[in-house]
């Protein structure tokens, strides 16, 4: 394992590094920072988790 840019939708926003047997992700965009220092069996769970948060984000009704 080394480390690895993640992209959603095209756009890099973050990377993941070894930690141990895991692979923990570093946030570099703000709408993803929930799951900044996570660790992920794989980059591809890291992908999903990313996307089940950007889903829940649009879902939150906006109060004004």
């Amino acid at each position: 394992m080394k480390k690895q840019v993640i992209e959603y939708a095209g756009v890099p926003v973050g990377i993941v590094i070894p930690d141990e047997d895991r692979l923990k992700f570093i946030a570099v965009k703000y709408h993803v920072h929930d799951l900044d220092e996570q660790r992920f069996r794989s980059a591809d769970e890291v992908k999903l988790a990313i996307r089940d948060l950007l889903t829940r984000q649009q879902a939150k009704p906006i109060h004004v």
